[in-house]
């Protein structure tokens, strides 16, 4: 391939090639590297591939053709006496095997050699990755092997059947360069400059294939018998084998089946399927992907192990996550999955895709406990990306659920053993207008049993593609640096001593600080849509009705208060006027309409209002803070900025444990004062000789405001039911138990009194919450017996605070259904 430029024929020759070989292949320039390289025009470029091969370099000559770049197979410049501007750090040609990496190319030795003797003042290097397909190859079968591209780098034949296979896919990235000129001026000789810059390529080029194709799988049987031989698993099996009475052997047999039903086996071709049949899948149901700040991702994939903790509101997030991120040219992921899942055919397939499987608990089970820890350190060591959901299971409410701390602990243990590679966790949002198992949340949120998942369910998803699913978007957050987290949390971590079995006493109180900080980083990097913003204004109101005229009004505040005061650079909002909106959510059957000699009404019916709260629950956390200054209103003409900043901040840290906000309470003055001002720009608020005054109350402006107060209303009357049971009850007369239950009761009897349709009023769940957040802010306490004990901290917030934001009424109706409860 020298100078295929020196002559007529070898210009035709290449022109022909070229065209030739894109009468089948298709090529894309991955990342951003292509339209804004860094490079300086002014001075010589040279682009380096990794290995010799021609198809290499056609395809990187019609991408900078496409890209307007310098082209490699002409003349660098005419200050570099060199005829073409490329070169490969491996020369030589096999048909089979792969090529020797440790051969210098001449040409680089030229390039080098002009730049030192200062015949030309500075070369830049470009190196050029060209990806056909990408496969971690799992190296079982001689087929994979010739049919993959992946770490095992093969001579013409293995291209030939990669160009076959793979001409279709084929990826393009470009590095940043690399300035000889800089290298030269550290004066370090030639020989140790030589090293140097082959050194440096030779990195880059591991690490965008690393990047792009994931790590070098080993063979599934290798790995697993890796795993038995670790000293923590060897350990376990002594252990269980004492501990039965069997022979060691038996007990290694039982760890090998545990390894075999834990570990995933990644195959490219059904990544492959999985892309087609995804590809239909997608658009046969939703009318679009969007994502937002992926670019987030493509910046750190180099480098680093990541860790993506979605959250997890349908079965199909990890197929639309590993979708998207194959579609990106980024590794998908090893998924953490309930065994449950593991079920025939579907068990299979999830499992090749790249999905393991873990048990719902480990208690009791010492021998499974290290072959699974083993295998997710495996995982992390070797670089693979991972996924896991931090809230365990599906949210059936729409709310984001109380993380679980398991595999955030094995992280953390695992990162303690061995911090060599960095740990990045992205947390990631997953919004969707219309969720795929809504049928199945309704009957549960009514008081249905959870069903169990079977096979048969794909033929009910099935059925449920004539329904419109609008569009689902996938947001990216903010990334969480594992180290400088542990930084923060505790400094001196890195000097301490870290064994395999090394657990310090902050590892529990700094896992669950770490699960909350992942969890707000999830609700922080939220989508707003259509019909969670319908949602959260529908239901508001006290009938379920509104006429268009002011819904249109009160979504287009909406989405003016969220631009004015945004919650995080990681909310995406939609491009639409309210009018829009609405009609989008009516075409999705989403709520009705009925017309008047007056005009027209907006409503929803029973089954669309319960469903509904799962959407609004989706961004509730986004209003609650406005809401709640709102709802000081209702009952306070005017209040003092003070006042407001002491009131609001008295129920803050209850609202930021049910919703999982992410400001902490030392910005939270500032963030208050922000939002005081956006309403008052928008009218719903006005500032008078130093006091914030709401509208007049037979305006339309305090119409909005009532609004928007009233989202948050069911939030608080949970919270004063909690607290007016323990004042109606003798202190230390109720356990959590007993109170949870007392509590659940009481909503469900409220709701039918006061005709709330919201199964989510009277969870639990949501009790509990408040009780062991009241715990931890030493309001509440458990004596040696069990029973809580409150301090004189409850009655401020149920009196003082709860007058100010719940009317007269409703505290007269929660106390006197709380008097009832008391034994007689």
């Amino acid at each position: 391939m020298s100078a295929v430029y020196s002559s007529l024929f070898g210009r035709l020759r290449f022109g022909l090639l070229r065209r030739l070989l894109y009468l089948w292949a298709r090529s894309e320039v991955i990342g951003n590297s292509a339209t804004n390289p860094g490079l300086d025009s002014g001075r010589p470029i040279i682009y380096v591939l990794p290995y010799r091969a021609l198809s290499d370099l056609l395809v990187l000559d019609r991408e900078c053709s496409r890209a307007g770049l310098p082209r490699p197979v002409r003349a660098p410049d005419a200050s570099l006496d060199e005829k073409e501007a490329h070169l490969f750090l491996s020369r030589e040609q096999v048909w089979l095997g792969r090529p020797d990496p440790r051969g210098q190319s001449p040409r680089l030795l030229r390039v080098l050699d002009a730049v030192e003797q200062q015949r030309v003042e500075d070369v830049q290097l470009v190196p050029v990755s060209v990806f056909w397909g990408q496969s971690p190859d799992v190296e079982s079968s001689a087929i994979k092997l010739l049919f993959a591209y992946n770490w095992a780098v093969g001579g013409r034949l293995r291209k030939f059947l990669a160009i076959l296979l793979h001409g279709r896919k084929i990826r393009v990235r470009f590095g940043p360069p690399l300035s000889l000129r800089q290298l030269v001026a550290e004066n370090l000789g030639h020989a140790r400059n030589v090293r140097k810059v082959n050194r440096l390529l030779r990195v880059h080029f591991q690490q965008q294939r690393r990047a792009v194709v994931g790590p070098d799988l080993s063979h599934r049987r290798t790995l697993l018998k890796g795993l038995l031989h670790a000293p923590l698993v060897r350990e376990a099996i002594t252990r269980e084998a004492e501990e039965k009475g069997i022979d060691e052997a038996k007990a290694q047999q039982q760890a090998a089946r545990y390894a075999n039903e834990i570990a995933s086996d990644f195959t490219y071709t059904i990544i492959r399927f999985l892309e087609v049949v995804l590809s239909w899948f997608w658009n046969k149901l939703y009318d679009g992907i969007r994502i937002n700040h992926i670019e987030r991702v493509q910046e750190i994939a180099q480098g680093n192990e990541i860790i993506y903790v979605p959250c997890h509101r349908s079965h199909i997030d990890y197929l639309l996550l590993s979708y998207i991120l194959f579609r990106n040219s980024l590794t998908p992921p090893h998924i953490a999955a309930g065994i449950n899942l593991d079920m025939p055919i579907i068990g299979g397939i999830l499992r090749r895709g790249g999905a393991f499987f873990m048990r719902r608990s480990f208690r009791g089970n010492q021998l499974y406990t290290a072959v699974f820890n083993e295998y997710l350190h495996t995982l992390f060591s070797r670089g693979f990306p991972t996924e896991y959901f931090i809230e365990g299971g599906r949210s059936r409410t729409g709310r984001t659920l109380n993380p679980k701390t398991g595999m955030l602990a094995i992280t953390l243990r695992s990162f303690l053993r061995s911090s060599r590679r960095p740990i990045m966790f992205v947390p990631v949002y997953i919004g969707y207008e219309r969720v795929l198992e809504g049928r199945t949340y309704l009957g549960e949120l009514r008081g249905q049993a959870k069903k169990k998942e079977s096979f048969f369910d794909i033929f009910r998803v099935l059925s449920a593609l004539k329904l419109p699913f609008g569009q689902v978007a996938v947001n990216f957050g903010e990334p969480v640096p594992l180290a400088r987290f542990l930084d923060q949390q505790q400094p001196g971590w890195r000097e301490q001593t870290h064994g395999p079995d090394y657990r310090p006493d902050w590892l529990n109180p700094t896992t669950q600080q770490l699960a909350l900080t992942l969890t707000r980083a999830i609700n922080a990097a939220a989508d707003v849509n259509p019909v969670n913003l319908v949602a959260l204004v529908m239901l508001a109101t006290r009938k379920l009705a509104l006429d268009e005229t002011s819904l249109v009004r009160a979504l287009d505040a909406y989405l003016t208060l969220l631009r004015q005061v945004p919650y995080s650079t990681s909310v995406s909002l939609p491009e639409l006027d309210g009018q829009t909106l609405i009609r989008h959510v009516e075409a999705m059957q989403l709520i009705g309409r009925q017309s008047d000699a007056l005009g027209e009404i907006l409503y929803l019916d029973e089954p669309q209002a319960v469903l509904m709260t799962y959407y609004r629950n989706n961004v509730l956390h986004l209003v609650a803070l406005p809401a709640l200054i709102a709802g000081l209103f209702l009952n306070n003409a005017r209040l003092g900025r003070e006042q407001i900043t002491r009131l609001v901040s008295a129920i803050y840290p209850y609202l930021q444990a049910e919703f999982f906000i992410h400001w902490d309470e030392a910005e939270l003055p500032q963030v208050i004062q922000h939002w005081i001002d956006g309403l008052i720009s928008h009218g719903l608020l006005r500032e008078e000789d130093g006091q914030i005054v709401r509208p007049d109350p037979s305006s339309g402006e305090f119409v909005m405001l009532t609004l928007l107060a009233r989202s948050l209303l069911q939030t608080l009357e949970r919270f004063y039911m909690v607290a007016a049971l323990l004042l109606d009850h003798p202190n230390g007369s109720l356990d959590a138990e007993q109170l949870e239950s007392l509590c659940s009761v009481m909503a469900q009897r409220l709701s039918i009194l006061h005709g709330l349709n919201a199964p989510e009023f009277f969870d639990k769940t949501l009790f509990r919450q408040f009780i062991q957040r009241l715990t931890e802010l030493d309001v509440l306490y458990s004596d040696e017996t069990g029973k809580l004990r409150y301090l004189p901290e409850l009655e401020d917030i149920a009196e003082n605070t709860a007058k100010r934001v719940l009317s007269a009424e409703i505290r007269l109706s929660i106390r006197q259904v709380a008097r009832s409860s008391k034994p007689a």
